[in-house]
């Protein structure tokens, strides 16, 4: 008897949450898939950083949003596909369209760089999407990290890579980092680095003395569309 007033109340909750424009647009700003900043998301909405946080409390609150802390930083998404699918509908039924995340970061430690020892950047980006959708790695925990699936073992053992013996190394085995450049994960840990060994030792990719930019060689752009659908 209590489920239809329950189911209310938490509907009207969640409207309510999203019904607050400066709430709005933090979550509009959210769905193009890159995470931001409390910082960020206080310019995008017009309010205070101490207003931004009280917002971004109600909205984790209601499950809208969810937050992964990343050093000092503390990095906000949508929780989940069904928010933005929400959202989504609100846009239809309003009319109107959001802008796109366009980032600053310059151009050559943008497209792949090293990020402490393994690959990020876009090309970190895409390998990170690609190794999850040809089934390599396995759905993530609760604290963001993977395991090697069968396949994926038996395709990064033909690459070059001990999967056995990256598990024992004395270090997270493989999670999502978030990249600071496109706010989207790259694979980070031991299999991160792993990957970076490889793409150096076949030549996919080169370091510059003078940054932690790298460039992809003709042969690795061959390689990785080859390898694994990934084009650069």
């Amino acid at each position: 008897m209590d489920a239809e007033p329950d189911t209310d109340r938490a509907v009207s909750n969640i409207a309510s949450a999203i019904g607050e424009p400066a709430r709005a647009r933090m979550l509009y700003c959210l769905m193009d898939n890159h995470a931001r900043t409390s910082t960020e998301l206080a310019v995008v909405a017009e309010v205070s950083p101490s207003t931004a946080s009280v917002h971004l409390n109600r909205l984790k609150e209601a499950r809208l949003v969810k937050v992964l802390v990343q050093g000092k930083h503390r990095y906000y998404s949508l929780d989940g596909n069904s928010v933005a699918g929400v959202l989504e509908s609100l846009s239809v039924l309003a009319g109107t369209t959001r802008n796109k995340f366009v980032p600053n970061t310059p151009h050559r430690l943008r497209a792949a760089r090293k990020c402490y020892d393994h690959l990020a950047g876009t090309l970190g980006v895409l390998l990170h999407d690609r190794l999850r959708t040809m089934g390599w790695l396995s759905t993530p925990d609760t604290d963001n990290c993977y395991d090697v699936t069968s396949k994926g073992k038996k395709m990064l053992t033909s690459l070059g890579i001990d999967v056995d013996m990256t598990r024992s190394l004395r270090r997270r085995f493989a999670f999502a980092c978030l990249d600071w450049s496109e706010r989207r994960s790259h694979l980070g840990g031991g299999m991160g680095a792993a990957l970076l060994q490889v793409a150096l030792k076949k030549k996919w990719v080169t370091e510059e003395l003078d940054s932690r930019a790298l460039s992809v060689t003709s042969r690795g752009r061959r390689e990785l569309l080859n390898q694994f659908g990934v084009q650069i």
